[in-house]
């Protein structure tokens, strides 16, 4: 190379240098010009302009805290400029009507109508569309903040006493027909300005909290609160058997599919809830192998002898080995051609997955209930004459129920790395903070464990609770995005919230250990929208997610789902870096959110009830 460069000088080839020279020069200033763009994250939107950013002292300073932030009327909300930094984003209103309530995934319609079967509810499981929402979702007419909790729990209305009920704005989730269809039932009943939840049921005639009792008299094991913490609830109708668990320490994930009874989960989740849409079709829950103490099921519409009894592999599945599975329905108590034909197709599929009953009863009002027992060794399995349901071979060991199909199998039981069988995790609230039967049993694994747990302790009390421009009293519905061993949840289980923790799908899987602790939690992938309604959730914490989602997706897509399900007047709570902060601030201000950082790397971001006035095309 330097003979040809010396030959180069020698025949005076000048010119031809100069030109190659100049020619780099401009290729460099190509590509520093695109990395620029394509750097943006809303590249992809119409930007209308970007101000420069405020000149910073060179020794920079930790951001002031604002004063305590007040409720935001939609009024006050509607004349905020913006900010020097922010950038204008020609953002436009979904324009149909509907997309009050739009759910992307679950509202595909064309994806839903090229369907060759629904025979399996493969019009209720998630179909995505290949783009991402591109508009903002409109309010419903006449929006209010939520009733607050525990406010209304308790609360008189028109000479109504609601007992450890619930309410919730009409005009929040403006849907009757549950009150028409459901009213001789007690699902809930309209009065005045609120949609009251009295505590009935399909099955509950005397009452959820009566029904509640009933099991725990038939199986005095179940032990509500202490041995028994996270329950699984079917078909779950509006959710009155979750909430009325809350009062007993247990954590329940309700769910239905969507609109099998109009807005059930929306009613749920507007109540403070927890709730999410899913079916048992043709895959899998978003759950992790054995993470149940208690799987519920009143006339929850679900077939379980179907294909063969797949949607009770499914049970067995995400049931922990020595868990309950509580049904109640007309095959256990009537005695007709049909529910004898369904009971007796129980029996046999539940004798070949090694479940037991331990437990019939009828109560006062002559509803039925059965109550099986997941087996807690491998011993049966190994005795059965036919092989049928076989076991799952499942060599890795991970779980893996995101997009994937239902099992004709049996999931083996759970076992340590060492070739033990895992144990029931400790009563509740010992298991809260004892090691997790499912986190490995090395000395690294555990160490890690619990110096997370001790700092999100610390990291809450000091900062999110004491530090932070949070009104927690206005926060019930909370969604950790990246939850990792559930620290977050943990360190806030003192206070009246809740917490979704979502374990995203290119993280290290937590799941079971989250479970483990006593909480609740699912799959997800945030490239995705999330499977539930707009406006469901008053707090959103994201800590350090955005790096893992960068090479994958747009971030201000991810923005545009964040503002679908966070309530007016909701939070943001990003733990990142000041690359990721900075990013995000100019996105979230040209939503006219309120904005504040916090020893640069806490951003706290506030949504108000602005929204554009013209629409998409």
């Amino acid at each position: 190379m330097a003979i040809l460069a010396e030959d180069f000088f020698k025949e005076r080839k000048y010119p031809f240098i100069f030109t190659l020279l100049i020619l780099l020069v401009c290729v460099a200033f190509f590509l520093f010009s695109f990395s620029s763009t394509s750097s943006n994250p809303v590249a992809f939107y119409s930007v209308i302009q970007h101000q420069a950013p405020p000149h910073h002292d060179s020794k920079p300073k930790e951001q002031e805290l604002p004063p305590k932030v007040t409720n935001v009327t939609a009024e006050e909300d509607q004349g905020l400029p913006p900010e020097e930094d922010a950038l204008t984003i020609d953002w436009k209103l979904c324009k149909d009507p509907q997309n009050v309530d739009f759910i992307p995934c679950l509202d595909n319609f064309m994806a839903i109508k090229a369907l060759k079967s629904r025979r399996h509810m493969e019009h209720r499981e998630r179909h995505c569309p290949e783009t991402s929402l591109h508009c903002l979702l409109p309010l419903p007419k006449g929006y209010k903040a939520p009733v607050p909790w525990p406010k209304s729990r308790d609360k008189v209305i028109e000479e109504i006493v609601v007992l450890l009920a619930l309410l919730i704005w009409y005009d929040n989730v403006p849907h009757p027909k549950l009150v028409e269809y459901k009213k001789d039932q007690h699902w809930v009943v309209k009065s005045g300005e609120y949609l009251v939840f009295p505590g009935g049921g399909t099955q509950f005639k005397d009452g959820v909290d009566h029904y509640i009792e009933f099991i725990q008299k038939t199986l005095p094991a179940i032990k509500w609160g202490k041995h028994t913490r996270v329950v699984l609830d079917v078909g779950c109708g509006v959710a009155s058997f979750g909430g009325y668990l809350v009062d007993k320490n247990v954590v329940t994930m309700s769910f239905a599919p969507k609109d099998e009874h109009e807005a059930q989960i929306q009613f749920a989740l507007e109540r403070g809830i927890p709730a999410t849409l899913s079916v048992i079709g043709t895959q899998k829950l978003t759950f992790p192998d054995n993470g149940f103490d208690l799987i519920h099921c009143a006339r929850c519409r679900v077939h379980w002898d179907a294909d063969g009894g797949k949607p009770l592999f499914e049970l067995n599945r995400i049931l922990r080995p020595g868990g309950f599975f509580a049904w109640s329905a007309t095959p256990v108590y009537r005695d007709d051609e049909r529910d004898q034909k369904v009971w007796n197709a129980m029996v046999d599929i539940t004798k070949a997955m090694c479940w037991k009953v331990v437990a019939k009863a009828h109560d006062s009002s002559g509803i039925g209930l059965v109550i099986y027992q997941k087996p807690t060794s491998s011993s049966c399995y190994e005795k059965r004459k036919e092989n049928n349901p076989p076991l799952c071979e499942n060599e890795d060991g991970k779980n893996s129920s995101w997009y994937a199909r239902l099992n004709s199998c049996l999931t083996p039981l759970p076992v340590d790395d060492k070739g033990n069988l895992q144990s029931w995790p400790k009563s509740w609230p010992q298991r809260l903070t004892s090691k997790p039967p499912s986190l490995p049993t090395d000395s690294v694994s555990k160490d890690k464990f619990f110096k997370d747990s001790k700092r999100w302790s610390e990291l809450v009390s000091d900062v999110y609770v004491n530090g932070l421009p949070i009104n927690w009293s206005s926060v019930r519905n909370v969604m950790d995005m990246n939850a990792g061993y559930a620290g977050f949840a943990a360190a806030l289980v003192d206070l009246p919230v809740w917490v979704m923790n979502v374990v995203p799908i290119d993280v290290p899987d937590t799941l079971s250990i989250i479970m483990d602790r006593g909480f609740i939690g699912m799959y997800h992938d945030w490239c995705e929208s999330f499977s539930t309604y707009p406006r469901t959730y008053d707090l959103l914490h994201s800590s350090f997610l955005f790096k893992y989602l960068e090479p994958r997706c747009d971030i201000l897509d991810v923005a545009v789902e964040i503002d679908r399900i966070l309530r007016p007047n909701g939070y943001l709570v990003v733990h990142d870096s000041m690359e990721i902060l900075n990013k995000l601030t100019p996105i979230l201000r040209s939503l006219h959110w309120s904005v504040t950082l916090h020893q640069d790397q806490f951003l706290v971001a506030r949504k108000g009830f602005w929204r554009p006035t013209s629409s998409s095309d």
